[in-house]
């Protein structure tokens, strides 16, 4: 990132001068060299600038604004503003705003707005971009973007990007359409991946991945100071289901793959999804309450689906076998008369439209190895 900053501001560097000799109220011109200021523009700071197409100038101090392009080498304060791009060899204090990008090669400090990039030495305030936002330094505000944000620093706001975000340091929010990557985060959310050193609450559509994370909320939780387990288990419906449960010290994921023995005339598989929370008792007891999903089908069909809580006391053997057991509480919805019959025994049931729904009482039990 450090080399295509550079690249991008080569320009500003190599042709920059040792001293600004002079000052001025207004500047007003076409297009570098054609303005007030002529050949001279790039020695002078000004206060109040406008272009037709280009602007060029030593500093900014107040207002700047240019149909194409700002290219100011030294620093700018107030509002530089541009229908393509501004240019800046130092930095900003104010607001930098381009219709397609922002280059700034030191410091930002106030707003970074591009149609579709910004990219800046560093930023004490706000970048919002349309595709894309870069930077080295700190971010205190908010780093927003349609479709990437990576910043090498620090970042103690917030971060969000239509799909990815990559920050090495951040302490507030992460949130991102697809993927988020930080070192210590105190939120993650993603329509996918996360991905954290240290979290204290992740929320992905499919996977989380952190060395610490006590809430991750996800199908599956790789963490590393977490818990892993594998899994056998069977409720009074006989649905024999083989699952993976993984997550934090608190929220864990779960997975499961099965089959229904209640009609031998029926090949039944099911999927289960969902989450759990651990409560602990003591240190060989605890209890896990799970919210869980479960679609039975043939395979050809989609045949009904389940809704599960349940309520399950858990005792460790050594240190790595787990046994549990518990009531559960299920609803059933379904236009099949295979899903009503799962259960013989509803409290509650109802018929309309074709759709059966029904609420009824199971137990559930199994066995898992942790590790």
């Amino acid at each position: 990132m450090k080399r295509f900053l550079s690249i991008t501001v080569l320009f500003l560097s190599f042709t920059a001068r040792a001293q600004y000799q002079y000052t001025s109220n207004f500047h007003i011109g076409l297009c570098y060299p054609i303005s007030t200021h002529g050949l001279y523009a790039r020695d002078y700071s000004n206060n109040f600038s406008t272009h037709a197409l280009v602007g060029v100038s030593a500093n900014e101090n107040a207002f700047c604004a240019s149909g194409i392009s700002n290219i100011v080498y030294g620093n700018a304060k107030g509002l530089i503003a541009s229908g393509v791009s501004n240019h800046i060899g130092g930095s900003v204090r104010g607001v930098a705003a381009g219709g397609f990008m922002n280059i700034i090669r030191l410091q930002t400090r106030g707003m970074q707005a591009a149609g579709f990039m910004n990219i800046s030495g560093s930023v004490r305030g706000a970048q919002l971009a349309g595709f894309a936002n870069i930077t080295h330094g700190s971010i205190n505000g908010l780093q927003g973007a349609g479709f990437i944000n990576i910043t090498t620093g620090q970042i103690r706001g917030t971060q969000l990007a239509g799909y990815i975000n990559i920050a090495h340091n951040i302490r507030g929010l992460q949130l991102g359409g697809y993927f988020n990557k930080a070192d210590t985060v105190n939120t993650q959310i993603s329509g996918f991946i996360n991905v954290a050193k240290v979290a204290k609450v992740q929320m992905s559509g499919f996977m989380n991945i952190a060395d610490s994370c006590d809430y991750p909320i996800g199908l599956i939780n790789i963490i590393k100071k977490g818990e892993k387990a594998i899994g056998l288990s069977i409720d009074a419906n006989k649905t024999v289901m083989a699952s993976f449960r993984s997550g934090g010290r608190v929220l864990y994921g779960i997975v499961g793959l099965g089959y229904n023995y209640k009609d031998p005339n029926i090949d039944l598989y099911a999927f289960e999804a969902g989450l759990g929370a651990h409560f602990y008792i003591s240190k060989n007891v605890r209890l896990n309450v799970e919210a869980t999903s479960t679609s039975f089908t043939d395979i050809t069909d989609d045949i009904f689906l389940t809704s599960t809580i349940r309520a399950l006391p858990t005792v460790f053997i050594g240190k790595h076998i787990e046994l549990f057991a518990g009531p559960a509480i299920n609803s059933v919805q379904t236009e099949y008369a295979t899903g009503e019959t799962i259960s013989g025994h509803y409290l509650w049931s109802d018929r309309s439209w074709g759709y059966f729904n029904g609420i009824y009482i199971s137990g559930y039990a199994g066995l898992q190895y942790k590790f």
